[in-house]
Order: structure tokens, then sequence, then C-alpha cells
């Protein structure tokens, strides 16, 4: 049966990877983007997800030609990397707002249908770096380290109506962002990971797809973790 999904941040990256892996199995996705164009083959709705009014129109938008969300993904984040001394109070709330605030405004939206439904699945994409920690990353690591805590209390409080609440933590991965990384610090990166490579951006898609899917349907409160081992025993 082809559901309704919402993936945030869906344009680019691991956003894309999981919208083009759910439209190829049937579903329709929409997804959000900022800027540019949205990928071929899903609904595209223009949306800055830390505007409450743009998150709600986008919602309507979907709802009206989707129905109901049944699948959210909530994928969209930013980094504003530095060390503390040299953050500002912008770059620690920015990065809050877009990675973890805006995961709960699209997760209280979404949870009206669900509700009516009585079903759902909400997967909220982490990183390893919430079990890690990484100098200069304070701010993105706080911002992913909560969608763990608002996740599992997402899966006490919705699952009785049917409504899984999981997460994802990818590690390093193959996309634009890590492209940016020097060669040096790439290499150091590597050799922490005990499969020695980046992940694929489509390798986060399949978790996401499976945790989406029937077979997960016994899964909740889980942290799946996408990262090559970097983050074992974490």
């Amino acid at each position: 049966m082809s559901r309704s999904v919402f993936v945030t941040g869906g344009n680019r990256g691991i956003g894309l990877a999981i919208a083009r892996t759910m439209a190829a199995q049937g579903d329709k996705v929409a997804v959000t983007y900022r800027s540019g164009e949205p990928p071929a083959g899903v609904l595209g709705v223009r949306c800055d997800i830390t505007d409450p009014d743009q998150v709600d129109a986008a919602f309507q938008q979907i709802e009206a030609e989707h129905g109901p969300v049944e699948v959210l993904v909530a994928n969209a984040g930013v980094t504003r990397d530095t060390l503390l001394m040299r953050m500002s109070e912008d770059d620690f709330a920015d990065v809050l707002n877009t990675n973890l605030t805006a995961s709960y405004r699209v997760a209280k939206r979404a949870t009206r249908g669900m509700l009516r439904a009585r079903r759902g699945r909400m997967i909220f994409v982490s990183s390893a770096v919430a079990f890690l920690g990484e100098a200069g990353q304070s701010n993105y690591a706080a911002s992913k380290a909560g969608l763990i805590g608002f996740a599992r209390s997402l899966a006490r409080e919705l699952g009785s109506r049917g409504i899984t609440s999981n997460v994802v933590a990818p590690g390093l991965t193959a996309t634009d962002m890590a492209a940016q990384l020097p060669e040096d610090r790439m290499k150091e990166l590597l050799a922490k990971i005990p499969l020695g490579t980046t992940a694929r951006p489509e390798d986060i898609a399949a978790a996401v797809r499976f945790l989406a899917s029937e077979e997960a349907s016994y899964i909740t409160g889980a942290v799946l973790p996408v990262d090559g081992g970097v983050g074992m025993g974490h």
C-alpha cells in the first residue's frame, strides 16, 4: 500500500537518498527544501522548518495531495562548527533550532493524522557524534543527542496508539558536507572507522526504509547505528 511519507531536508545528501528509496517502493513522498529545485518524482514543498507557520502550511499541502503523513523522517540538519570559546549564541541556537526544535515541530504536527489513524512511523536522523562527541561540534552533538531522548520519550508516549519512534545514527557519510573536509581531516576520521570507509547515503536510506516497514512494527525507541562501527560500545 502506498503511504504518505514526509522527509525534511530531502533535496540532497542523505535526505535525497531516503526520498528516492521510499519513492522507489511505491510510497508517495514529499520533501522540504529551502533553495534550488526539488528532486524529480517527489512532491517538493518549499519550507523553512524553523518557522512554525511554514511547517503547518507544508503539512496542509502534503495532506491535500498525498493524505495525512504516515511516515515522518526528520532528517534536516545544519552545522556551525567552531570551538566553544569562539561559538556565538547564534551558532548554538541556530543548530539546536534546526536539528532538534524543528524535529519537535514536525513530529507534533504529524501526530494529528497518526493518532486518528492509530498508526504511524517517526524516524529521526541523529549522528554517531551524539555518542562520541567531537571537538568543535558541541552544538551539533548536543542537538543530535537530544533527538535520542526526544524519540524515546515519544516511543513511550505514543506506542499505545500504534505509532513507533526510532532513531538512525549515521557515521561519516559521503555527502557534500563531508566533501568539504580537508584531506588530512578525512584521513584522520577514516582511521577511526573499523570498516575503513564512509557510508553511502543509500546505506542510511536502507536503515530508514527498514524502520518504516511492516517488518519493524515491533521496534520502537531504538537507535540504529549506520556508522561502520565507529560508535560501538556507546
